[in-house]
């Protein structure tokens, strides 16, 4: 808890180094269409899930996501504050519209990896799009040691892929909304009764308060489920909070995983019944490659 509050004091910091609010990164990242809409989602999660937004190109993302027990667990946990997992993650902007990544999670000491493309972006004016979309992949590697000694499972069944496609419209600037349908495949399942492909669609949303806060909400419905566990729905509520070059977003949700396989599949904490996790996602740009300025419609 001491390196994370360390961690966490450094990256506010840092902010003098490069300082700019929220609304002038996007600004900046509009730059290859003036009339494209900008400011969709506050950065490139939601809660737990990804939003349709990419960085601009040169831009490396710091991202650190953290997720205490459950609050139902009681005083001797401290409400859940006695237990942590956290996840760091580097992403990395090719261009505008593409990104690579890297993670490691110590929930299941899982190692991720992602790319995501912006496919299309909601513009306004005489030629108007009326959604954005956005790919993304992922592959995650589970590396816990919970083998019986001789049965220790390969590097393949140890893998797990998520696909989805990402659509989102920005209504007004108070209001944004996303639908993301989703398929996650194991090459490994926890029993021989549960499927290797899960199926389930997600929908987001973003409520702007004032310039630098917004309320967040995202629920993902699985369309089926492993049978061998009982899995719940994931379901986040949060607020956002931009700082100046950092977006910080205070979580509570039923989900213990922080990468899509684990959050959307594997989550058994129900949110009606206290099963919930307090939680945050900080994340602090570093621009490797300077910008050039152009004027911003939306």
């Amino acid at each position: 808890m001491k390196n994370l509050i360390l961690v966490f004091l450094i990256l506010v910091l840092s902010n003098n180094l490069y300082s700019q609010t929220v609304d002038e990164i996007l600004e900046q990242e509009a730059l290859t269409n003036s009339s494209a809409v900008t400011g969709t989602f506050n950065g490139t999660r939601i809660m737990n899930g990804h939003s349709i937004e990419t960085r601009q190109k040169g831009v490396l993302e710091f991202l650190i996501q953290h997720r205490f027990g459950r609050i139902n667990s009681g005083s001797y946990e401290l409400y859940g504050l006695d237990q942590s997992n956290i996840r760091f993650g580097l992403e990395y902007a090719l261009t505008n519209d593409f990104a690579i990544a890297l993670g490691r999670s110590s929930f299941e000491k899982t190692y991720d990896s992602y790319v995501k493309y912006r496919l299309l972006k909601q513009k306004t004016g005489d030629k108007s799009v009326p959604i954005s979309i956005t790919l993304f992949a992922s592959a995650a590697e589970k590396t816990l040691k919970d083998y019986l000694p001789g049965e220790k499972p390969s590097f393949s069944d140890r893998l797990a892929f998520t696909g989805q496609v990402l659509f989102a419209r920005k209504f007004n600037p108070h209001f944004s909304l996303q639908i993301t349908p989703t398929l996650i495949h194991y090459n490994t399942v926890p029993s021989s009764i549960d499927p290797k492909d899960i199926f389930a669609v997600e929908i987001g949303t973003k409520v702007k308060l004032s310039k630098h806060i917004s309320i967040d909400g995202e629920y993902y419905y699985s369309v089926n489920s492993f049978e061998s566990i009982n899995t719940k729905n994931s379901m986040a509520l949060g607020i956002d909070i931009e700082t100046g070059g950092h977006v910080f977003q205070l979580i509570f949700t039923n989900s213990r995983s922080m990468i899509e396989k684990g959050f959307i599949s594997e989550t058994t904490g129900d949110f009606f019944k206290g099963d919930i996790h307090f939680g945050f996602n900080i994340s602090r740009d570093f621009y490797l490659i300077k910008a050039k300025g152009e004027e911003k419609i939306y």
